[in-house]
């Protein structure tokens, strides 16, 4: 699997993998541009072991939405060192992905 379910209960633990980058995709089933995305996403996961990829239901962990001021979806969030470095709200190409990872 290119990614790791993400909850309230494995998130902080998640942040605390200091030696590599976290991608975090916030999305829900029903939302389109998220199923556009998602094998955009996926398919760095699968590329990249020098990250960590992980999804986030809106629906099933509204929480994490609220703490990390999700308002719509998609978002990526993206972590270095346990700090969001980067931030993008709606479709992005694998390009527009990449280039957040290297903030």
């Amino acid at each position: 699997m290119a990614y790791t379910n993400i909850t309230k209960e494995n998130l902080d633990e998640l942040l605390m993998n200091i030696g590599k980058p976290i991608l975090l995709d916030f999305w829900a089933p029903w939302c389109g541009p998220c199923k556009q995305i998602a094998p955009i996403v996926e398919g760095i996961g699968d590329e990249r072991e020098d990250i960590i990829v992980g999804k986030v239901n809106v629906d099933e962990e509204m929480e994490l939405a609220q703490r990390f001021r999700v308002m719509s979806i998609p978002t990526l969030v993206v972590f270095n060192g346990g700090e969001i470095t980067a931030k993008a709200v709606g479709f992005r190409t694998r390009e527009e992905i990449l280039k957040l990872l290297e903030k």
